[in-house]
């Protein structure tokens, strides 16, 4: 993809960059996204959009994901293998920060390859090991600092050095006990020069201490005087000092020795963790803006639902104001959008948003827009937006666009996407407006994608006759007489030029004479389309009070249905238990009968024989009514399985085509599903219907329709 700067700048994708960058934290990452441009590579884009999506269903998903902290280890994969070469403590600690980072993100994708396949290749050059951590931590404390036992030398030397400064503070705490009783130290008795402890001395009695004097005030009423008792303590110390110091380099050098196995490894981390905190970066932006990653179609379609302008959101958000969300579709059938409406209604805007979340998307960018939304990658993507005069080349705006113009001619093709604001201005309208329409034709005729906003109405005109060519307003309230910001598919806008001029407060007598000096039939387009902008925001207002009466209606039959089925559930349980119960009634009354009947008082044992022949009798026709009521539920329950298979089987039927698609046909009278609008089938060409609602005719997705007669 060959990157047009103009483009870049137009679109202000620098602002995205320079968002990211203040998200990374390594100058790589950074670097990196300085250098971030678009491509058309649709495996590399893909690659870059999944490991952005990947981390970010991470983040949201509330995994325990570690924080990407770390420090470059440039410095320390450069002096490495050098033999003899200084690393800082410094850098032995980043090393081994960098090391556990790996480890635990090494430990984090473990048996999550599949939930994460391109994350966990990316980190997948690296492996597990604790050599490095153990070893440096051999060497250092948990504050980075050498340890004592770091090796037999270095705590010998550690534990004299130890020695001698206790020795050193304790000669000198009694020295300076012994001098202040004669009066002869200064009001701070001691200081420190060159890291040695000295007496503070009033000058006049610095003969009487024994010592070396190392200096004085600068008012010269004080001299620096080193206790004799402790000048060869502290020459010692020094050399001390220089012991550790050689003993500390060689520890090191050691160390640098153990890490060089490893060199490998430690260029993995640094290039892992740049990678990381690369796509980290764009993570955090995806996570404050809202963004997803929508379906990246093979063809070249636009489908962008609840899209948002990002710089336009972000300012919006940070003076907690709405920002309104757009609806755009584009496709080769609708590939060249023309844009008309008011001035200062979005426009401009809308034809950005289009140009800087394509950019986005082909720099491995998520987009602020539905997850329902399908997009697609371009080949080119090329701008002409706004004042480019060129004091250089002392070229006019007219003369500039004209050139830019010619190179779009030239460049153009069927995988490019042309974004043109206020096309055909700067000259005169008659003349420029007939020069655009020409140029307007000739992209056409490349198959170029476009989006263009005009005030122009033979581009309006010329987009209404050409078969791939699509118009779309900017709505106006013409009741405030304020734009609303909204974009509209399928017919072109009015200027509002002269209610645009009212609201700014132009007289209405000037407005009048204005008027009187256009021909008639420029009037009563404007006035026509300015009509007709108002005649569908009024349908668009009554088709939403119907949808949302509907839905009110349907709510509250589903209900009165869910009500109604309690009902009669809590009444069928009534009749039962009511059943059950007059059933056990009537079985305890004729065991109660049986029991008056019974003669306890008699001796004589055939006297209740006939009873109990009775009761076996009564028992054995209540038992067999149990029996045939098991064997009738049992009938009734497999006949109701059978009915329950052909049911599903007829909803899975009807589940195939709900909407009867296949009887759609030319003529046919359908609904739109999303807004309810009824119209009639003009035009069927593959998946593309063209529908006629009323005086608006709209391309629609075939299973965006139902059928209904």
């Amino acid at each position: 993809m060959k990157i047009d700067k103009q483009t870049l700048d137009d679109l202000e994708f620098t602002t995205i960059q320079k968002w990211l960058q203040n998200y990374a934290i390594s100058d790589s990452a950074k670097e990196k996204m300085q250098n971030l441009q678009p491509s058309s590579d649709r495996e590399k884009v893909l690659s870059e959009l999944h490991k952005v999506n990947e981390l970010l269903s991470i983040r949201t998903e509330g995994e325990t994901f570690p924080r990407i902290e770390f420090e470059e280890l440039l410095e320390e994969i450069k002096l490495l293998p050098i033999k003899n070469s200084a690393i800082q403590l410094e850098g032995f600690m980043r090393v081994y920060s960098a090391s556990m980072l790996i480890n635990n993100l090494l430990y984090f994708f473990d048996k999550r390859e599949n939930d994460y396949p391109l994350l966990s290749q990316l980190i997948g050059t690296a492996y597990y090991t604790k050599e490095i951590i153990d070893a440096i931590q051999m060497v250092f404390d948990k504050h980075g600092k050498v340890k004592d036992d770091a090796s037999d030398n270095l705590l010998y030397i550690r534990t004299n050095l130890k020695s001698i400064k206790k020795q050193i503070n304790r000669n000198f705490d009694k020295e300076v006990r012994r001098l202040r009783k004669d009066n002869i130290l200064g009001d701070t008795s001691e200081t420190f020069i060159n890291e040695r402890r000295v007496l503070t001395v009033l000058a006049n009695h610095k003969r009487k201490i024994s010592g070396s004097v190392v200096g004085s005030s600068k008012a010269g009423n004080y001299t620096y005087i080193e206790p004799q008792i402790n000048v060869a303590l502290n020459n010692e110390y020094e050399l001390l000092l220089d012991d550790e110091r050689k003993e500390i380099f060689k520890i090191l050098q050691v160390l640098k020795t153990e890490l060089l196995i490893h060199i490998e490894l430690i260029k993995d981390y640094q290039r892992i963790l740049v990678e990381f905190d690369f796509i980290n970066a764009k993570t955090r932006l995806a996570i404050e803006l809202e963004c997803c990653l929508p379906a990246i179609s093979e063809e070249l379609e636009i489908e962008i639902k609840n899209a948002f302008h990002p710089i336009l959101l972000k300012n919006n958000n940070s003076q907690k104001k709405k920002t309104l969300p757009q609806q755009i579709e584009m496709n080769k059938f609708a590939r060249m959008l023309v844009i008309s409406g008011p001035n200062a209604g979005g426009k401009s805007i809308t034809l950005k948003s289009i140009g800087i979340l394509q950019l986005m998307l082909q720099s491995g960018i998520l987009v602020p827009v539905h997850p329902n939304s399908k997009m697609c990658l371009f080949q080119n993507i090329l701008s002409d937006i706004g004042d480019n005069q060129s004091i250089e080349n002392e070229l006019s705006t007219y003369s500039y666009r004209l050139k830019r113009m010619n190179h779009f001619l030239q460049v153009a093709n069927k995988k490019t996407l042309l974004l043109l604001d206020e096309f055909g201005t700067g000259s005169d309208p008659d003349l420029g407006g007939a020069l655009a329409e020409v140029i307007f034709e000739a992209l056409y005729n490349k198959k170029s994608y476009a989006v263009i906003t005009t005030h122009y109405n033979n581009i309006k005109l010329k987009a209404n006759q050409l078969r791939n060519a699509v118009n779309g307003s900017m709505l106006f309230n013409t009741e405030t007489l304020e734009p609303r910001y909204e974009f509209s598919m399928g017919q072109p806008g009015s200027s509002f030029t002269f209610e645009v001029a009212k609201i700014n407060g132009i007289p209405d007598d000037l407005i009048e004479e204005a008027k009187n000096k256009l021909s008639d039939n420029k009037v009563k387009m404007d006035k026509l389309l300015s009509d007709l902008q108002k005649e569908k925001s009024y349908l668009n207002k009554l088709n939403k009070e119907h949808i949302e009466a509907q839905d009110i209606a349907e709510n509250a039959r589903n209900t009165y249905t869910e009500k109604k089925e309690q009902y009669e559930h809590k009444l069928q349980n009534m009749r039962a238990n009511s059943e059950f119960n007059q059933k056990h009634i009537h079985a305890g009354k004729k065991l109660s009968s049986f029991i008056e009947k019974y003669n306890i008082n008699t001796k004589k044992k055939a006297i209740n024989d006939k009873l109990l022949e009775e009761v076996r009798k009564y028992l054995a026709v209540e038992k067999s009514k149990i029996v045939a009521s098991k064997q009738k539920e049992k009938l009734k329950k497999s006949g109701g399985l059978a009915k329950s298979k052909k049911k599903t089987l007829a909803n899975n039927q009807k589940k195939k085509d709900p909407h009867h698609i296949e009887k759609i046909k030319v003529g046919s009278r359908v609904k739109m599903i999303a807004t309810k609008q009824i119209g009639v089938v003009e035009e069927i060409k593959g998946e593309n219907v063209t529908v006629s609602f009323g005086f608006a005719r709209m391309k629609v997705k075939l299973d965006k329709l139902m059928f209904v007669d």
